[in-house]
């Protein structure tokens, strides 16, 4: 069932902790856009879009909220958000359904577009939160993107504001707090650089999502990259600690690195040990550890800090405590997606699958 417009702008990416946050497109691409290993937005030039067009976007999604709720209603059920409301809308040739998904998941949260919603102007930034508020009261959280490099030019006092009005939570891609890793990278930020930003973030009473990026080190500077990485984390002590796995896209300009063997990757298992060396160093803080992300092998390490460090470890040693044959056929079933955890090895139908892929590809050689 159709319901027209209003349509609205949403860019391309988001955390996966915002998979159910309503996302709103502040501006376009990345002001930076010059890491070697990030695939995204690159040979797009970065934007603003104007006050005008985000008030217009927002007056959108307000505008289809109600007209999913009159659905709701004409089809008897209330004005809830069910799944008979979201299959009536299914088709839909606007992005009215990210809506009502938004809204059948309670509608509390907003992320803000695309890599760095804080180039925008601090005043425009405080109305155009105020507008979220008004036209979408239901709102409870607000988060959006920024890089240090930004959050250092923010004066204490804008961030505090931003707060009020109701920005609860920063994401930063960290990556590493090594500097020379930092550096080959192009990041355009040094390790110190990062922990001013985030204790700036945090001093303004806003949650802080740190982003840390195992294997980015590759296999010259894992060491280093580790190390200092904690450190960082050590003194900014953010709310959550997020690690994603490498992956050398070919888009990204880390591709043409590998490729020309400037650039040498570390293997699952060589990842693994720079993460236990990373929790090994994560001292004096109590940040919450995940690892939600597909591309990480053992996503199962996760927990608070300090409480949960020693279990989390434990993961990691069960793993190398398996034989040869038993890690190659879980990297085997993770990566084509029949396992999310070790656990899930002792689930003794779906081992056996990967158990005859496994011998399926030996033989294959």
């Amino acid at each position: 069932m159709a319901l027209g417009k209003p349509a609205f702008e949403q860019g391309p990416i988001r955390p996966p902790s915002e998979a159910l946050s309503l996302l709103l497109r502040f501006n376009r691409n990345c002001p930076w856009n010059r890491c070697l290993f990030c695939p995204v937005y690159k040979g797009k030039k970065f934007s603003r879009r104007s006050f005008a067009e985000i008030k217009q976007d927002i007056l959108a999604v307000a505008s289809a909220v109600e007209k999913i709720k009159e659905l709701s209603f004409r089809n008897g059920f209330g004005g809830n958000i069910t799944r008979e409301v979201l299959a009536l809308i299914k088709n839909d040739d606007s992005n009215m359904l990210s809506v009502a998904f938004w809204q059948y998941h309670g509608a509390e949260t907003v992320f803000l577009q695309d890599g760095d919603a804080l180039m925008l102007p601090t005043v425009q930034l405080l109305e155009l939160l105020r507008l979220l508020h008004e036209h979408l009261p239901g709102v409870k959280r607000i988060t959006t993107y920024a890089r240090s490099a930004t959050l250092l030019r923010r004066s204490a006092e804008e961030l505090r504001q931003l707060k009020s009005a109701g920005l609860n939570r920063i994401h930063v891609g960290l990556e590493s707090g090594h500097d020379p890793v930092l550096a080959y990278m192009q990041k355009g930020i040094t390790g110190a650089q990062h922990v001013a930003a985030g204790l700036k973030v945090k001093e303004a009473g806003m949650e802080l999502s740190e982003y840390v990026i195992l294997g980015l080190g590759g296999s010259t500077m894992w060491r280093g990259h580790a190390l200092d990485t904690a450190k960082a984390l050590n003194a900014i002590n953010p709310d959550f600690i997020r690690v994603r796995t490498l992956a050398i896209h070919p888009v990204s300009p880390l591709y043409g690195c590998f490729q020309q063997g400037e650039f040498v990757p570390l293997n699952d298992e060589g990842v693994l040990r720079e993460e236990k060396l990373l929790l090994e160093n994560l001292q004096g803080i109590n940040s919450a550890f995940y690892s939600d992300h597909i591309l990480n092998l053992l996503e199962e390490v996760c927990g608070q800090l300090p409480e949960d460090l020693a279990a989390m470890i434990e993961v990691i040693e069960r793993y190398f405590a398996l034989s040869t044959p038993q890690r190659e056929c879980f990297r085997l079933g993770r990566r084509t997606g029949y396992y999310r955890s070790l656990t899930d090895m002792e689930n003794l139908p779906l081992a056996g699958v990967v158990e005859n892929l496994y011998r399926q590809l030996q033989k294959e050689g």
